[in-house]
């Protein structure tokens, strides 16, 4: 039976900046050094009541450490220009040795291999190998299908993938290696994150075509059509926003509540409002709570005092919490206003938020289907296990 191909190797999946620096930082030490450095840290960690801080590597390395330990941490340290704590070594040691990046003498004294050096040269086709053996390549081809997506949009292929060509079979597994993937990628400017969304970057559109076949760079093209048309409706619907009658923007805003599951909702009335416009309830936990909402169809950003007007209508209701909806964006210091110590906590969504959850629900916009069909290459590469064949032999 052919043995099966295991990709997705490293957990604690490092940013590549940090094994780069890991490995200038180790070559010509004994490998004993640095496994006993990182079996002492780990020795460390505390308890949940008696938590470590591993924040400040220039207090905790002399505190903590003594003799080589200290030492090869604040070469480190100290070499990596303060960028990686010696706290975060441990995934960047498992990669070096996954990969042959560093190997070690017959003495035991570790050295930068041939493709070490190319890493650290950031040689194309060394990276290009390296994201094809750890996954990055086909976790940046599922997120180029989507034109936004969340990291829970991406779990389930992932997960799928990860069944396939990995020995990882935990939740917590498959998502810890989703977001330490993300974040290699995104520091690398393959993709890009707005709040708790990511997309590819023209960077990345550019690396993944450069790195698949023409059946799916021909895929790619049509993606990049949908993903065109869908970004000019984005556009238009904001205009909508932006034009259409301030109290239809409030029932607007209603519909879209009720969709994310929102009961007892309520337009107020406009010569009585109160500074609120939408009432209704949320469940909070096991607990229903009253939230109110006001809703600003405005160009000009909205300021603190908005915030402490709404804040100040809460008890009016009986409501514990309140968002702030706008059409526009957000002032400098609105952000932290909203959640002030010991004060009611006030939601801001601003203009893109606000379209990304009426797409998200629905609202306003119709999603088209379409079906595209390719072949699951994953699926004809995977060696299958055959119940027949003992009794055939």
């Amino acid at each position: 039976m052919e043995e099966k191909e295991y990709k997705v190797r490293t957990p604690l999946f490092p940013l590549y900046s940090h094994a780069q620096e890991f490995l200038k930082s180790i070559n010509r030490l004994p490998k004993k050094d640095i496994t006993h450095l990182i079996q002492t840290i780990w020795s460390l960690t505390g308890t949940p009541k008696h938590p470590v801080d591993w924040t400040k590597p220039d207090e905790w390395i002399p505190e903590r450490l003594s003799g080589k330990d200290r030492e090869i941490a604040a070469k480190i340290w100290t070499e990596s220009n303060k960028h990686l704590n010696p706290r975060h070594i441990y995934g960047c040691y498992l990669f070096l040795n996954n990969h042959g990046l560093a190997i070690s003498d017959n003495n035991g004294i570790y050295g930068i291999s041939e493709l070490g050096q190319n890493f650290l040269e950031q040689e194309k086709e060394t990276l290009i190998f390296l994201d094809s053996e750890e996954g990055l390549l086909k976790l940046l081809d599922i997120i180029s299908g989507k034109e936004l997506g969340r990291r829970g949009d991406f779990l389930p292929e992932w997960q799928k993938y990860l069944l396939e060509y990995s020995k990882f079979k935990t939740t917590s597994t498959f998502n810890d290696t989703l977001r330490r993937r993300l974040l290699n990628l995104a520091e690398r400017n393959l993709l890009e994150r707005e709040g708790i969304f990511y997309k590819v970057t023209p960077e990345g559109l550019k690396w993944l075509k450069y790195t698949q076949p023409k059946e799916k760079q021909e895929r790619q093209e049509v993606i990049n059509v949908l993903k065109r048309f869908t970004q000019r409706q984005r556009q238009l619907l904001k205009k909508k926003l932006h034009e259409m009658d301030p109290y239809r923007f409030e029932y607007l805003v209603k519909d879209l509540l009720e969709a994310m599951g929102y009961e007892n909702l309520e337009v107020t009335s406009q010569t009585s409002d109160k500074g609120v416009d939408v009432v209704g309830s949320a469940q909070l936990g096991i607990t229903t709570v009253i939230e109110v909402v006001q809703v600003k169809r405005q160009k000009s950003n909205i300021t603190r005092p908005v915030i402490d007007k709404l804040r100040g209508s809460l008890y009016r209701w009986q409501a514990i919490r309140g968002t702030i909806i706008t059409s526009s964006n957000f002032a400098k210091g609105c952000k932290e206003a909203a959640l002030d110590i010991g004060a009611a906590p006030i939601t801001l969504i601003n203009g893109e938020r606000l379209i990304e959850l009426l797409v998200e629900h629905g609202i306003g916009i119709t999603k088209l289907p379409l079906d595209l069909i390719e072949i699951d290459q994953d699926y004809f590469d995977a060696p299958k296990e055959k119940e027949e064949t003992a009794k055939l032999e």
